[in-house]
């Protein structure tokens, strides 16, 4: 293969590093690592009929390659992890969740901790069991245990209001709730109650157990039999939790057990969580295999991208379905990770054996159920891609293509949207949104000023001009130009557009807009609109582009609304900042105790002087007088 960008013969060295692949606007499209540097960047520059078609649409895409020298594959495979996940390269192998799975979630950090569920991103403070299934077996759980271990799972806001009129909630009143709003437990004892909780919820069931079939049998010799009743049916509960978690190895056995089914194209992978012999939860990933990675490469990339998250637990063993060829420095890295030794190994014989074959049929049925959904297949993106390229007469695929869309209501509270798409999938993290500040508040004028607030970051270095070396690095995103920017409308839209790019001499980036009552593509000069198949994929794509541009502008066009909806009369007293607010609302409930309140009430709270106090009294009391 010759591209203008290969290295010079002997000018690449044969240690250990890693490297970089940057595309023409100088962005890091692929990170890779290797023993001998050398060897490994030739591959890449080999007959290009034997190269991987994803490697070889990277190699083409890329304009130049870098790389790092390294001493050990320890800090190679470091590197190599930090610069992933500084750069999110969009070839490199990156494991996504093939759902949002829920947490059952303890937020330990508060005086009286709350559990509930939680998706998403872990925050600090709060302690996760699981993952779970469903959202509703884990509110099954909690309504099972909160019968022997009553914490409460009411929201913030609902705590405050019992607080604020001395009298808990339904659940306090069923014996599911210790009520530590209005007193009934002391923050010790609540907290010897979450201690507990927790403790199940890790393993720890065995004392508890104990506990309870002790307390039974004393209040049976007692003669207290409503309430040895009561620790049976508590008991009954503990059990039921239990069956729901199978025993599946020894009481002392933590860890991870990973399996992995793949094909050329893509490949799944499933774990088991198991601790204290039991299984605590599942979860799957999916990923496109951007170059031919085999089986040892994916569990060497999903080790290092999944135990690399923050707060994620390492346990004392991973099972894994093969070795990486550098298996060693993976598990010294784990090790480093975990503050303790970790074995990482493939399970021979035996349960962990047993297991594994198990969570490899997970696996398999994960690969299949994602070959069936429509926009994660490989295949109809490209198709996609090349159908659009071909339709408007683009010089190649549009790997990057940004929507604008425009929302308001009768002139009000004007806002746009940017969404970026690469290789056909959403590219989240790169949207934008914009708040509309010219005078004119009609569409076109609203769009032509997003556009020139976009346009204007690319105007002074267009797309595809030359980058000297040693220059800084682009950032992330927004000053990536798209090969394709695509506006949610018809002629008008489009030719609005077409009026900023003249003005900002941007001649490099493909325009078209898409009318939405007959689907038609407009193209800047054209009398006439393209009309795509229905049964396009390249449609298909079109519309999934414009429909999240215009859900992205919605969603802030109604926050803005509520956020003016729920405006306070506090909001306009000079002086008063968040938390002061807040404390007066906690002190008082509510604006019309506030304005009732008296100055000496007023000034007790926390960081109201006399002079603020003043101010507030004389704003609530005669706000047409307080502006003047």
């Amino acid at each position: 293969m010759s591209v203008d960008y290969r290295p010079a013969p002997g000018t690449i060295p044969t240690q250990p590093g890693v490297y970089r692949f940057r595309d023409r606007d100088r962005r890091v499209i692929y990170v890779g690592k290797a023993k001998n540097l050398r060897n490994r960047l030739n591959s890449y520059f080999a007959d290009e009929t034997r190269l991987h078609e994803r490697t070889r649409r990277m190699v083409n895409t890329a304009r130049s390659v870098e790389w790092t020298v390294v001493a050990t594959e320890v800090e190679a495979l470091q590197l190599e992890w930090t610069w992933i996940k500084e750069y999110d390269p969009r070839f490199n192998v990156m494991f996504k969740d093939d759902k949002s799975y829920p947490w059952l979630a303890v937020t330990v950090g508060e005086e009286f901790p709350r559990a509930q569920v939680m998706r998403g991103t872990r925050r600090k403070g709060v302690r996760y069991f699981g993952p779970f299934g469903s959202a509703w077996a884990i509110r099954q759980t909690l309504d099972l245990l909160t019968r022997v271990f009553p914490i409460r799972t009411c929201s913030d806001t609902e705590f405050k209001r019992c607080n604020r009129i001395n009298r808990p909630n339904l659940l306090a009143d069923i014996g599911k709730c210790s009520a530590p709003c209005v007193g009934r437990i002391s923050a010790e004892d609540y907290r010897e109650l979450v201690n507990g909780f927790c403790a199940f919820m890790s393993g720890e069931t065995a004392p508890v157990r104990r506990r309870l079939i002790a307390e039974m049998q004393e209040a049976s010799e007692a003669l207290e039999f409503e309430r040895a009743a009561r620790l049976r049916d508590d008991l009954a509960a503990l059990d039921k939790v239990l069956e729901q978690q199978v025993v599946v190895l020894a009481e002392d056995v933590d860890c991870d057990v990973m399996a992995v089914a793949d094909d050329e194209l893509e490949a799944a992978v499933q774990v088991f969580h198991v601790r204290k012999g039991r299984i605590r939860g599942q979860r799957g990933w999916v990923i496109d295999k951007a170059e031919p990675v085999d089986l040892p490469g994916i569990v060497e990339r999903f080790c290092l991208q999944f135990y690399g998250e923050q707060n994620e637990t390492v346990p004392k063993e991973v099972l894994v379905p093969a070795l990486p060829s550098d298996h060693e420095a993976l598990a010294e890295l784990l090790s480093e990770r975990r503050g303790a030794k970790v074995d990482l190994r493939v399970p021979r014989r035996g349960d962990k054996r047993a297991l594994a074959e198990t969570v490899e049929k997970n696996a398999l049925e994960n690969l299949q159920r994602h070959k069936l959904k429509r926009a994660g297949d490989l295949t109809s993106r490209s198709k996609a891609l090349e159908e659009l390229a071909d339709a408007l007469d683009l010089p190649e695929a549009p790997l990057r293509i940004e929507c604008y869309d425009v929302s308001q209501s009768q002139g009000e509270d004007v806002v746009a949207s940017m969404v970026v798409f690469e290789d056909g999938l959403p590219r989240k993290s790169e949207y934008r949104r914009f708040v509309i500040k010219g005078e004119r508040k009609d569409d076109l004028a609203s769009l032509q000023e997003t556009l020139r607030r976009r346009l204007a970051k690319l105007a002074d270095q267009p797309a595809g001009s030359p980058v000297e070396e040693g220059d800084d690095e682009p950032k992330r995103g927004f000053h990536y130009p798209p090969q394709l920017l695509v506006v949610d409308g018809g002629q008008p839209q489009v030719a609005a557009a077409e009026q900023v790019f003249a003005e900002l001499g941007i001649d490099t980036i493909n325009l078209a807009g898409l009318a939405k009552r007959l689907e038609e593509i407009w193209l800047p000069g054209e009398e006439f609109p393209v009309i795509l198949s229905r049964t396009s994929e390249a449609l298909y794509l079109m519309q999934r582009v414009r429909d999240e541009a215009h859900r992205f502008a919605i969603s802030l066009h109604r926050s803005r609304r509520r956020k003016k909806m729920t405006a306070s009369a506090l909001d306009a007293v000079p002086g008063l900042g968040e938390s002061k607010k807040k404390a007066l609302l906690r002190e008082f409930g509510s604006v019309k105790r506030i304005r009732e309140a008296e100055l000496s009430d007023l000034e007790a709270v926390s960081g109201i002087g006399p002079k603020l106090a003043e101010a507030l009294r004389t704003h609530l009391r005669n706000p047409d007088d307080s502006g003047a």
